[in-house]
């Protein structure tokens, strides 16, 4: 286990930063405290939550074909997933009751959106999944291996890319109002491709970071809230990975 010592570390996911443990009291027993054991249990929960919703929306447009029929579902994850996202990453302490609404939000959202591109592209949603998990399961054993060491150039790298992607998504949701096309985001071209893989090697990355700040807040013995905090954002980046990796696929299914 890490030292309990150790100095706060940054991470480019934005439910997870240097100032997530900053001042928090520290658990007065053990039986209070944050544990890694109790993180992944509920992040396991969560992704459960997840996918149970996702069922839904995914459900009714499989047997209507009609997209009409997962715009609503896709706007209520949509927008009420990014509420409680900001409330929770705004105070932490809301993270026990928060993170599952959230979860079945994201649910509604990434389910329609799997669910309509799953017709035009068969197969894609579980390609999808399959590869998601498999670069966090290959991420946390390179992570627990000490085959990826969190360096503070690492963690500097990883943020600013993070935050230049962030830039150029603002930039394509702006210049989308004007009806113009950023062919680099959403286009099929060989360089569109390569900005894509780009992106899902970056949200890959934050994983890395996620693990390493949630280590951290375990050997500072964080309150038992932040395991809930914690497991909303992995979960936060995951659905980054998950839909980054949706993208790619149909980009190359297109071609």
């Amino acid at each position: 286990m890490a030292d309990r010592n150790l100095p706060i570390v940054r991470t480019g996911n934005p439910g997870l930063n240097e100032k997530t443990f900053q001042g928090l009291p520290r658990a007065a027993v053990a039986g209070e405290a944050m544990t890694l054991q109790g993180t992944i249990n509920k992040a396991f929960v969560l992704l459960l939550v997840l996918m149970a919703s996702a069922l839904y929306p995914w459900s009714q447009y499989m047997a209507s074909g009609n997209p009409g029929a997962v715009v609503v579902p896709m706007m209520i994850g949509l927008f009420g997933g990014l509420i409680l996202a900001l409330i929770i990453s705004f105070k932490a302490t809301t993270a026990p009751l928060l993170s599952i609404p959230y979860a079945a939000c994201e649910g509604l959202a990434i389910g329609g959106i799997s669910a309509v591109l799953e017709r035009r592209y068969p197969g894609i949603a579980v390609q999808a999944v399959g590869l998601t998990f498999g670069v966090m399961a290959a991420l946390l054993f390179a992570y627990t291996s000490r085959l990826i060491r969190v360096t503070q150039t690492f963690r500097s790298i990883v943020v600013g890319a993070t935050l230049g992607i962030a830039l150029f998504y603002l930039v394509a949701m702006l210049l989308g109002f004007f009806h113009i096309n950023v062919g680099l985001l959403n286009g099929f071209s060989t360089l569109s491709i390569v900005v894509s893989l780009v992106i899902v090697g970056v949200a890959a990355l934050n994983l890395v970071l996620d693990f390493d700040l949630i280590e951290t807040g375990v050997a500072q013995q964080a309150p038992r809230y932040m395991e809930w905090y914690s497991a909303f954002a992995l979960l936060v980046t995951l659905v980054w990975l998950y839909m980054e990796i949706l993208r790619l696929l149909s980009k190359l299914r297109q071609r």
